[in-house]
């Protein structure tokens, strides 16, 4: 799991801790930060999959190149 950000200051009050809690819990679900995978939705559609479109979980070789990108990203962050 990525390392959490931290604020200058923890939240003062209720409402500055609601938000806290809300953005938290968006982060621990994965909705915020880093895309995980690269790979266009239209490669996920049944005509992205009749033409052969490549996904990481349908193809072994565009996986590895999905985790040598994150890879490389992560190196560079």
């Amino acid at each position: 799991m990525a390392e959490r950000k931290t604020t200058a200051q923890p939240p003062q009050d209720a409402a500055q801790k609601e938000v806290q809690k809300a953005v938290d819990k968006a982060e621990d679900c994965g909705f915020l930060g880093v895309e995980v995978d690269a790979t266009p939705d239209s490669h996920y559609t049944v005509a992205g999959v009749l033409e052969g479109k490549p996904t990481p979980e349908t193809d072994p070789d565009h996986a590895r190149e999905i985790r040598q990108q994150l890879d490389d990203d992560a190196r560079r962050r």
